[in-house]
């Protein structure tokens, strides 16, 4: 497989092959959520038509949870099971047992569902709420992020995020990086040393066709950024400045996952807009010269 070198040319565009992305999966409808397992492989959702799956180390697919819809982020959990998204943020175990509910759309008023999601370095969530049918044709209206600590309690701790999408840390977990889809930039939150976050500043922006959508951290502290309008991943140096875009088969890039062995291979997921089909939505694997930064399990009760 081509490497994609991206370390070594910082604010350079990177040596991209036509042959460097190998597409692993395709067939669904708009792919979200993902999360790498070192043991099992890369955990997805299909957003539109529902249903968690595991791509496997084999690249084999099989569906761990039927049907849930609406899922935009995922994690794993210390006691071996996933927390999932959508109309609630729930632990689901792996093997059928019924599910734990954290937090509800009844809990918040106006809420429609939650998006992405993201763990800190002590387990809590901090997860991204909707207040509009976003496939529903709805006028965008600001939800809120929002923490769930240890013991399962959630609160409030920003708001005003017009599509609220992907979340993660910086290596020393002193900042939160947020994707705004609607407002076309990447927030940046100073986190508290209770879990808090100060008030937030703009990180980056995509340009003025760019929508940021899901992102992942690597361990040089680079956020790597889904753009869902551009067909590619856009690469941001830790101070916000852009260091390069990997160009991406499919227009609608929805977000990304380092996975691997080595956390070098670079999962790419995508869904089916401005393309023949409705099944299109697919995911794409590259292997780059810089490793993403291993995501804490949650550690959110489960008693």
């Amino acid at each position: 497989m081509v490497v994609v070198s991206l370390s070594a040319c910082a604010g350079q565009a990177p040596m991209i092959f036509e042959d460097a992305m190998q597409e692993v999966a395709t067939g669904f409808g708009l792919i979200e959520a993902p999360v790498w397992d070192h043991a099992k492989g890369l955990y997805f959702s299909d957003v539109l038509n529902g249903g968690v799956y595991l791509l496997d180390r084999k690249d084999e697919i099989s569906q761990i949870v039927p049907k849930r819809r609406g899922v935009g982020g995922m994690a794993l959990h210390e006691a071996g099971g996933l927390v999932i998204g959508g109309r609630d943020i729930a632990f689901f175990p792996l093997g059928g047992a019924s599910p734990k509910s954290w937090l509800a759309i009844g809990d918040i008023p106006g809420a429609t569902g939650f998006n992405d999601l993201t763990t800190d370095k002590s387990g809590r969530l901090y997860v991204g709420s909707l207040a509009f049918r976003v496939f529903g044709g709805d006028a965008a209206q600001p939800g809120h992020l929002h923490v769930i600590e240890l013991d399962g309690r959630s609160r409030v701790i920003s708001d005003g995020i017009l599509l609220t999408n992907g979340l993660g840390f910086s290596p020393d977990g002193r900042r939160l990086f947020h994707s705004d889809s609607r407002s076309n930039h990447v927030r940046v939150y100073d986190v508290k040393q209770d879990g808090s976050v100060a008030a937030w500043q703009v990180f980056a922006q995509l340009g003025s066709s760019g929508v940021p959508d899901g992102l992942k951290v690597a361990s040089d502290g680079s956020v790597w950024v889904a753009d869902a309008r551009g067909g590619r991943v856009a690469v941001f140096n830790p101070d916000g400045s852009h260091r390069a875009d990997i160009p991406v088969p499919l227009p609608m890039v929805t977000s990304v996952c380092f996975g691997g062995h080595d956390l070098k291979d670079l999962y790419v997921v995508t869904g089916s807009e401005a393309v023949p089909t409705a099944a299109s939505g697919s995911i794409f694997r590259v292997r780059v010269d810089v490793a993403g930064l291993p995501l804490p399990p949650a550690r959110v009760s489960i008693a």
